[in-house]
């Protein structure tokens, strides 16, 4: 979560919503956000799911542990999701991988080119032409 929040204005610029949800309740949220130097950084919405309703919409419920697992879901303004990532309990999410996610997401839908493998804004896009798959 911190290291999204350093980066957040990044996220604004690209109208793009940021929310933080999890199991836990609105007052461990407050009290996080009270005594943790990087939560205070957080400047978008902490959610409570404390029914859990959310975390089983997007099929990131642990059942073993009642905790959702660590995940970054992007979905589009029509409702789909185009992004679903599940990160193992020992690996912290990459904000700036996020960031080049909707970077290309966001290049995709206005130029209608796909984006390759580590590509980053300023670098071209490609077509999508099935008839050059595995040609080029």
């Amino acid at each position: 979560m911190a290291a999204v929040a350093a980066i957040y204005d990044h996220f604004q610029r690209l109208n793009t919503a940021v929310w933080g949800i999890s199991t836990d309740s609105i007052y461990s949220h407050k009290v996080f956000k009270e005594i943790s130097p990087s939560a205070q950084q957080v400047q978008f919405p902490l959610v409570s799911d404390r029914t859990q309703k959310i975390s089983r919409a997007y099929r990131v419920l642990d059942d073993q542990t009642g905790a959702t697992f660590r995940a970054t879901i992007i979905v589009n303004p029509e409702g789909v999701i185009v992004s679903k990532m599940i990160y193992p309990r020992e690996v912290g999410r990459n904000a700036f991988e996020i960031l080049r996610m909707m970077e290309g997401i966001q290049y995709g839908l206005n130029t209608g080119l796909g984006v390759p493998a580590n590509w980053v804004p300023g670098m071209p896009g490609i077509e999508r032409d099935p008839d050059k798959i595995g040609k080029i």
